[in-house]
């Protein structure tokens, strides 16, 4: 079914794992197109708690492959028809998303590294806003969510200085969940997101929804949508299960529903 991805779940967490490890797994079309349409796999299926995205070989994510970049191409039909579907299938998930930056993350790949939910390092990641070495602004929803983690100044510094930015540095400002030692990043990143596939799922994506509803709505309608997606919650096996195990002085078993 896929040619420029791997897919495949266990233990409730989908792996989608980047498979052009000879171009630094750089995107072409067919690959934005893949990871959309695995998203949306991983979105309808009740059997999946939690999404990893990995790059396979040494790196996560080069960006655009700039073989298939020619003079007449008009990079705005780009977005438009591959990146932003690509991006928009990301936001829209419920699901929690899980970047393993598992080497560079450049270009278009940093900005699909800041669109998931958060962002597991190994210690030799790094990150890289390569846009400006080539005259382009950063793309992607790039600067849409690298502003929100970590400021308008530092936003902008990071965009037009376009600097490497290490593990350690991006943890510093907050643009990495953790840091993991190389030899036990696979397994870190599998005790992560295997815990995150535990939780109450559908909570999980009430508080995404609500996150993004922070930024757009006015208080007052904030509260009221906040009320709305409480009582969703509130409906929930899981929250019947909570209460429960408090009440009970155990464990919770969360089945996501």
């Amino acid at each position: 079914m896929y040619e420029t991805i791997k897919y495949q779940v266990k233990n409730n967490v989908a792996w989608l794992t980047l498979n052009r490890p000879d171009s630094l797994n750089a995107f072409i079309a067919q690959m934005n197109k893949e990871i959309q349409l695995a998203i949306k796999k991983s979105t309808v299926d009740e059997n999946v708690r939690a999404i990893v995205i990995i790059g396979e070989g040494r790196a996560f994510c080069s960006g655009q492959d700039l073989s298939e970049v020619t003079e007449s191409m008009d990079h705005g039909d780009v977005l438009r028809n591959n990146y932003g579907p690509m991006i928009k299938e990301i936001a829209n998930c419920e699901k929690p998303i899980i970047a393993a930056v598992n080497g560079v993350a450049a270009g278009a790949g940093l900005s699909l590294a800041l669109a998931c939910d958060f962002r597991l390092l190994s210690e030799k990641a790094t990150f890289l806003q390569a846009f400006i070495h080539v005259g382009l602004i950063p793309d992607s929803g790039n600067l849409y969510y690298l502003t929100r983690l970590v400021g308008q100044a530092k936003a902008l510094e990071l965009a037009v200085l376009g600097e490497k930015i290490s593990a350690e540095q991006a943890k510093a400002i907050n643009l990495a969940t953790n840091v993991f030692p190389v030899e036990t990043f696979i397994d870190d990143v599998t005790n992560f997101a295997t815990r995150i596939a535990t939780m109450p799922t559908k909570a999980i994506g009430l508080i995404k929804r609500s996150v993004k509803d922070s930024y757009e709505l006015t208080f007052t309608d904030y509260l009221e949508r906040e009320a709305q997606g409480q009582r969703i919650a509130g409906l929930t096996t899981d929250h019947h299960e909570g209460v429960q195990a408090f009440m009970q002085k155990r464990k919770p078993t969360f089945s996501g529903k």
